[in-house]
């Protein structure tokens, strides 16, 4: 008999994570252990050499709905968007190997997309907090989204939170159509949500800053920088085709009433 689809499929991409994946999937493990929906945890390891295949096998028998994914290219969007194709939930949550992001805000963002299509993790939203982050590091960061908002996705403050969720419609939409596979995917993918309609909102998080970050200041702000500017000129090529919807993009203010997630 085949199993049901689940509810939830949190995708995990992991580059030489066998250090830090470990705890954060028993942290995940442990907080999904009573969750009332059925989930998934697929983690792609996207040429990976220090052992993170093997880890994540050796942990498939002990945690719930653990899966592995191989992807032998290098490239965290590439890794994204394997792991949103083998996914099978209604709801897809991106989710940062280190786990930055306490797992006890999963149950916001399920919440939100009672009302919207695309929710994003925000460190800037009125309420988010930013822990142990160093000042230059967010310095950098707020000229990157300033040229965000000014070239691809104006009103969204963060757009490089490796923490979004998103409609299995629209998740599906939007790695058929994303092409970035360096670390400006995540603007593609909220720039293709703005382009086709799928309404937005940001949530405000609490985030820690690992000192392990994989997002190495200067080098890949550069290749971010490039990247956007690719964005644009592929629309500008009609690359990314017709807009999917006919509404109007949304971005829903920030007092939507949270409610319980409606997946069960």
């Amino acid at each position: 008999m085949a199993r049901a689809c689940p509810d939830l499929s949190i995708v995990i991409p992991a580059y030489n994570e066998a250090q830090r994946l470990p705890p954060s999937l028993w942290r995940l493990a442990a907080y999904l252990a009573d969750a009332p929906y059925r989930f998934e945890i697929v983690v792609v390891s996207n040429g990976s050499d220090d052992g993170t295949e093997d880890v994540v096998r050796g942990l498939v028998p002990a945690i719930p709905g653990l899966r592995l994914v191989v992807e032998t290219r290098r490239g965290k969007g590439l890794a994204v968007r394997r792991g949103i194709e083998a996914s099978r939930g209604q709801i897809v949550l991106l989710c940062d190997a280190d786990l930055s992001m306490p797992p006890e805000h999963i149950s916001d963002f399920l919440a939100s997309l009672a009302h919207v299509d695309v929710v994003v993790g925000s460190r800037e939203a009125p309420g988010a907090r930013r822990i142990g982050e160093p000042w230059h590091r967010h310095v950098m960061g707020r000229v990157f989204n300033a040229l965000v908002r000014g070239l691809a996705v104006p009103g969204i403050d963060d757009t490089q939170c490796g923490f979004k969720a998103f409609r299995r419609d629209a998740a599906e939409t939007l790695a058929r159509r994303q092409t970035i596979n360096g670390f400006g995917f995540d603007v593609e993918l909220l720039y293709l949500a703005r382009k086709y309609g799928y309404r937005m909102k940001e949530l405000p998080i609490t985030w820690h800053f690992d000192p392990a970050s994989r997002v190495r200041p200067g080098i890949d702000t550069f290749h971010m920088l490039r990247e956007l500017i690719t964005i644009r000129l592929r629309d500008l090529r009609g690359a990314y085709g017709p807009v999917h919807r006919t509404p109007e993009p949304v971005l829903v203010a920030q007092t939507v009433p949270v409610v319980e997630p409606s997946i069960r």
